[in-house]
């Protein structure tokens, strides 16, 4: 797996829980809350390693509340979102969801202590949408800029893309998801997800 999307793992377990309390600054948010759970990866990191199922459900009940699957469905499919059915928009938000639970929880597994740098805000403290920027320091190598967009949704931030090393997640999905629609279909892809996500890790 690529460096830059383990890095933005081992970040995004950290930020998650501070995302449930309201009124303080998304920045607060994530610096606050680091420090707590660099502690608690670590004291679990041998038996998160052995059990990958607890992997999955710590990803789901910590990380994922704090996504808008249903917007970032919409803008990864695009043109194809607007065109598609509710059972088709309802199926493929839950199969790129699970993509995403897999693809986290296979990267947390292998957090080896990176550094966390946070960068000033650069939203005004008024803003319904920001953008938290951290580097990742890499032991021998440059370091990882990562960058979370959020929004705010009925009072609370939730996360609608982030930006690995200057490449969008949303807009990296939108490209490899659109040609495979263009080959076989939306709902070809569906069953592809599908079929990737029953696979073992």
């Amino acid at each position: 797996m690529h460096s830059a999307l383990k890095a933005f793992v081992a970040t995004l377990f950290f930020l998650n829980s501070a995302w449930a309390f309201a009124n303080p600054s998304a920045q607060d948010l994530v610096e606050d809350t680091s420090d707590r759970m660099i502690s608690a990866i670590e004291s679990e990191h041998d038996t998160l390693k052995e059990n990958p199922e607890r992997l999955y459900a710590l990803v789901e009940k910590i990380v994922l509340p704090h996504f808008d699957f249903e917007r970032m469905s919409g803008r990864v499919l695009g043109k194809y979102w607007r065109s598609a059915s509710t059972a088709q928009k309802t199926k493929f938000t839950q199969e790129f969801r699970t993509l995403l639970i897999r693809t986290y929880a296979t990267a947390m597994a292998e957090y080896s202590g990176q550094k966390i740098l946070y960068l000033p805000l650069k939203d005004t403290a008024d803003a319904t949408e920001v953008t938290v920027r951290t580097e990742i320091e890499q032991p021998g190598g440059p370091s990882i800029p990562i960058s979370y967009n959020l929004y705010q949704k009925n009072g609370n931030w939730k996360v609608q893309d982030v930006i690995i090393d200057n490449t969008s997640l949303v807009a990296n999905y939108r490209s490899s998801f659109a040609s495979e629609i263009s080959r076989g279909g939306l709902d070809a892809l569906i069953s592809k997800l599908a079929e990737r996500n029953q696979q073992k890790t």
